[in-house]
């Protein structure tokens, strides 16, 4: 078997078989396979597809290219992904309510990725954390706290991580094929019991069409299952910021709101409690998702979400105090700047979108890998659908480092938001459920 003869087969419609795959992987993580056969591969798999029976030889064989978590732990090994979305901070809340329901959560997360924030962006955007810890450090947080929020290092999927790069540079980001591949070799090399997944849809998505997010959620959860791990998925809006800030720090703050009680996003905490309560099920913790919801609610209610949190990140080098003290110990902007709304009216459409760039160009996120994030900027008080605003009221406050970004993000702001004269109809938070008994 050789490189030439597995892209000739894709190319020709054969699909990809299970020794296949294994070699194929073997020969990215190793190097026998050149960055011109990875290229073509691809290419051929966009083209052509590999089905369902390929997706899951593909993922299964990535997943074993490197090393696989195995976990001896009292209760069930569960985690979350989202595809990615503008004010999406739901894997701060969801893994230490999970964790406070029973659950223990290796949350092996990533960077953000053109428009939208990043898991761990937002982690380090705390002064101490280590979210790249190495992985006998993951299994010891996990096994003492309950949850870990950390990035994965490459003795996880190094197939996927070499495939990832290739993918960005031959046009071939968009095969469905090659995305679910690509999520979920990482995710099952955690050694997951059951996964819950949040597959956005709407302006802010990287899957804006409701075709193309329920495709891709099939696709995700028909591999899934097909490799052995329970899951299911939920296709979430974004249309609009799921939370009112968009920004690394910025999130982590209201997380804690929301965590704390002291202020609550009602989308966010509902959103998470509708994942979690999914995830409970599939960890054997609730008998419906009705009853699962209601745990995370009393997770996050209670307090004890927020004392997970708090030890999760002191065990990851972040301060000890960081839940008594989080507003003083996160990093502010030094520019701080209302947009006025120009007329009176409802807010009728957001380019969710062209707010994460808004955020991407303050600094908030990379505009090439090399770049270097500033924690503090971003947006806060964001406005949302339908509300109804005064001329000269807040759009949105920026958080800047100079007057020049705040410039540039303020006519970017006033360009993304539409207001009309009547108040439109809002978006519903979860658009649908796909399950396994949906796949089958």
């Amino acid at each position: 078997m050789d490189a030439r003869s597995i892209i000739q087969g894709v190319r020709d419609g054969k699909g990809l078989g299970e020794e296949a795959a294994r070699w194929f992987a073997r020969g990215l993580a190793d190097g026998a396979v050149s960055d011109a056969q990875a290229g073509a591969f691809a290419m051929a798999v966009l083209l052509k597809g590999i089905g369902t029976e390929g997706r899951v030889a593909l993922t299964k064989a990535m997943r074993d290219s490197g090393e696989v978590l195995a976990w001896d732990m009292p209760g069930p090994v569960i985690d979350k992904h989202s595809t990615g979305g503008v004010g999406d901070s739901v894997s701060l809340l969801l893994a230490p309510a999970l964790a406070a329901c029973g659950c223990y959560v290796p949350m092996i997360s990533g960077r953000g990725l053109g428009h939208t924030g990043g898991t761990l962006d937002k982690m380090e955007a705390i002064p101490g954390y280590d979210a790249l810890p190495g992985i006998g450090t993951l299994r010891k947080v996990v096994a003492e706290v309950g949850c870990a929020i950390v990035g994965a290092t490459g003795e996880i999927a190094p197939a996927d991580k070499r495939l990832y790069g290739i993918r960005d540079i031959s046009g071939t980001v968009e095969s469905i094929d090659l995305i679910t591949a690509s999520i979920l070799s990482k995710k099952l090399a955690a050694g997951l019991e059951g996964l819950i997944l949040d597959v956005k849809v709407g302006s802010g998505a990287f899957m804006a069409k409701p075709e193309d997010a329920r495709a891709l959620a099939e696709s995700l959860v028909a591999t899934a299952n097909g490799a052995g791990c329970k899951t299911t998925a939920l296709i979430t809006d974004m249309d609009q910021p799921l939370g009112h800030s968009a920004g690394n720090a910025l999130e982590v703050i209201e997380v804690l709101e929301t965590l704390t009680g002291t202020v609550v996003n009602e989308a966010l905490w509902d959103v998470t409690a509708a994942l979690g309560g999914e995830a409970l099920v599939l960890a054997g913790l609730a008998s419906d998702a009705e009853e699962g919801t209601a745990r995370i609610d009393e997770a996050i209610a209670s307090g004890r979400a927020a004392e997970i949190f708090g030890k999760m990140v002191a065990a990851l080098g972040g301060p000890a105090d960081f839940v008594e003290r989080y507003p003083d110990r996160l990093p502010s902007a030094p520019v701080i700047r209302a947009v006025a709304s120009p007329r009176a009216g409802f807010v009728t459409r957001i380019n969710t979108r062209a707010l994460g760039e808004a955020v991407v160009h303050l600094g908030g996120g990379r505009l090439v890998g090399t770049d270097k994030i500033n924690p503090s900027v971003g947006l806060w008080e964001t406005v949302a659908l339908g509300e109804e605003m005064e001329r000269g009221e807040p759009l949105t406050i920026i958080h800047a480092a100079s007057d020049r970004t705040a410039d540039a993000a303020e006519a970017a702001i006033l360009r993304a938001i539409t207001l009309g004269d009547e108040a439109g109809e809002e978006p519903p938070l979860i658009h649908d459920r796909i399950g396994p008994e949906d796949v089958q």
